[in-house]
């Protein structure tokens, strides 16, 4: 198998290994209609990495938007408020629930929510209700009244390759002692459906805003498990007839196997190593 070399603080091409200019790549990006920028929820170094990829995208266009994966759309008004400087940190993590609906440190997150407020960026809620998720997984998609639905279309149905990528991703452990060849051996169709109901809200969401005259670029902060491979959400967008989308994605690898990431996405960029410190402030 082909390893290259991916130096800190560089954008490499993950199918041929080429070296990126991080200019001419923010100046392509712009160009786009959405660029998901993926994530591990839990890793202050990519949310920052995040922030200064939404600041490049923004020193190329004025028109941005940034959608959040955090967010279900019942709190969209909350972060109009926020954009608008009507509430303090306090009272917009308090309003939208942040404690039980995210849960991860809110710290991790507020660079994004500011940088967004200073430079007047909206920011969409691209979830749907946590309660939908739960009962498409159980019921399936037809077993929802139109009116529950939250404005979801039905996903588009998932590849073989989406549940052997969903499979390896999440490990024997949803796997339910499931043995043998089939498309459900690989992952549980009560999994895959609960899985798809995110990647669809978040497609649909996207949809809803860039399918409008004089659409922002459209900037989605997502977990990679959504992106990676253009399942998920890219499968999504397609089926919904938006085009022009790019994935790009941190890495703290010091090298690269060609044949393991070809296709993961448009770019990769290698973040900078954990110092002592910092890993130990992270526990």
């Amino acid at each position: 198998m082909s390893y290259i070399d991916h130096p800190t603080a560089t954008w490499i091409h993950p199918s041929t290994g080429e070296n990126l200019n991080h200019g001419a790549l923010m100046a392509q990006m712009a160009q786009q209609r959405v660029v998901l920028l993926g994530e591990t929820h839990d890793c202050y170094d990519i949310h920052r990495w995040q922030l200064h990829v939404a600041a490049g995208l923004r020193a190329h266009r004025a028109d941005i938007a940034m959608g959040f994966e955090m967010f279900p759309r019942q709190v969209q008004s909350v972060l109009d408020e926020w954009i608008e400087g009507h509430l303090d940190e306090a009272a917009f993590l308090r309003q939208v629930n942040w404690d039980k609906v995210w849960g991860f440190a809110p710290d991790l997150y507020l660079p994004l929510f500011h940088f967004c407020r200073a430079f007047r960026v909206p920011m969409y809620a691209l979830n749907c209700r946590r309660t939908l998720v739960t009962e498409v997984g159980k019921l399936g998609w037809d077993a929802i009244e139109e009116e529950d639905r939250d404005g979801l279309t039905p996903s588009k149905p998932a590849t073989l390759e989406y549940r052997q990528y969903l499979a390896n991703l999440v490990g024997d452990a949803q796997r339910q002692g499931n043995v043998g060849t089939s498309p459900e051996d690989l992952i549980s169709d009560r999994f895959l459906r609960a899985q798809q109901t995110w990647d669809r809200a978040f497609a649909c969401n996207i949809a809803r805003v860039v399918t409008q005259p004089d659409a922002p670029l459209m900037i989605g902060i997502i977990g990679r498990g959504h992106l990676e491979y253009g399942h998920g959400t890219p499968f999504q967008l397609r089926d919904l007839n938006v085009d022009k989308v790019s994935v790009l994605l941190p890495s703290d690898a010091a090298q690269v196997k060609l044949a393991q990431q070809a296709g993961i996405g448009d770019a990769l960029f290698r973040l900078a190593d954990k110092h002592t410190e910092h890993q130990q402030s992270e526990g």
